[in-house]
C-alpha cells in the first residue's frame, strides 16, 4: 500500500511539472508564425536564399528557439520582428547542423540602444550592443535592439551583432570562450586555423585588413568577427580572404549532429 501511494505522489508531481512547465512556455499561434514567414521574407537575406523545403525548415527551428527561450525587453515591449531577428541570429550559424540547441541559454534581454557595464543606457554614454553574460548571469545574453535590428538591415555590411554574440555561445561549448570551436573544427584544424588567426590580425595590425579592427582585441572576438563577416558578406569574404573563408566553411558549412 504504502508503495502505491509514493507511486502516485510521483505521478502527481510529474503530471505538475509537466503542465507547469507548458504554462511556462510562450504559445505561439498559426497566425504569428505566418507573420514570422513575412518578417523572415522581408529582413532576413539569409532565409529568402533558402529553397522552399529548408525555409519550412528554418521557420520551425526558429518556433522551437521562441519557446525553448524566454525573451524580454527592457523598458519597452517585444514586437514580432524582435523575436524574428534574435531567433535568426541564433539559427543561421547552426542552420547546417542538425538538432543542435543552445543548451546553457535561457534568457535573451533586449535594451533599446547600447548599454554600458552597469547595464545602464538612458545615459547617452553605452558602449556594448551586446555580451553574453558569465558568473551570476550566466545563461543570459544582452543585445540592443537598435543593432540587432542595423544587423539585419540593407545597410549592415558584414556586421551583425546577434550572429557575432550567438557565435559566442558556439564557442563556449567546448568549455572555453578561446576561439577555437573545438566541437565545430575537425582536429587536424585547429592548428592552422590558430596560425591563420594570428597571421590575419597581423595583417589588421599594419593597416593591410578590411576585417573589423575589433576582430584584434583576442581569438574569440576574431572568430566572432570573422563569423559575422562570413554570413553577412559571403562572396566578398571567399574574394578578399580565400583560407580563412574555406576554414570558416568548415566550421558553418559541414553537417554536424547535435
Amino acid at each position: 500500500m504504502l508503495y502505491l501511494i509514493l507511486a502516485l505522489l510521483i505521478l502527481l508531481f510529474l503530471v505538475y511539472l509537466f503542465f507547469n512547465k507548458r504554462k511556462s512556455e510562450p504559445i505561439i499561434q498559426p497566425e504569428q508564425t505566418e507573420n514570422y514567414k513575412k518578417l523572415l521574407q522581408q529582413h532576413v537575406a539569409f532565409y529568402r536564399q533558402l529553397n522552399p523545403e529548408q525555409q519550412e525548415s528554418f521557420v520551425l527551428r526558429a518556433v522551437a528557439f521562441l519557446q525553448e527561450t524566454h525573451l524580454e525587453g527592457v523598458g519597452f515591449e517585444l514586437e514580432d520582428l524582435d523575436r524574428v531577428l534574435v531567433a535568426s541570429s541564433a539559427l543561421i550559424p547552426i542552420f547546417r547542423f542538425k538538432d543542435w540547441r543552445y543548451p546553457h541559454l535561457t534568457n535573451v534581454v533586449l535594451y533599446p540602444d547600447a548599454f554600458n557595464n552597469d547595464f545602464k543606457f538612458d545615459e547617452g554614454k553605452g558602449e556594448m550592443a551586446g555580451m553574453v553574460g558569465s558568473g551570476f548571469m550566466n545563461g543570459q545574453m544582452l543585445l540592443s535592439r537598435a543593432a540587432l535590428r542595423k544587423g539585419f538591415s540593407a545597410s549592415a555590411g558584414a556586421e551583425n551583432v546577434g550572429i557575432h554574440e550567438f557565435v559566442h555561445l558556439l564557442d563556449q561549448e567546448d568549455g572555453a570562450t578561446d576561439g577555437v570551436p573545438e566541437q565545430l573544427l575537425p582536429p587536424e584544424y585547429a592548428e592552422p586555423w590558430m596560425k591563420l588567426v594570428h597571421r590575419e590580425i597581423k595583417k589588421m595590425e599594419n593597416g593591410k585588413s578590411d576585417i573589423n579592427p575589433y576582430a584584434m582585441t583576442n581569438e574569440a572576438e576574431f572568430f566572432a568577427v570573422t563569423s559575422e563577416y562570413f554570413f553577412g558578406k559571403p562572396e566578398k569574404l571567399k574574394q578578399k580572404h580565400p583560407e580563412l573563408y574555406e576554414m570558416l566553411s568548415k566550421v558553418f558549412l559541414e553537417e554536424k549532429e547535435g
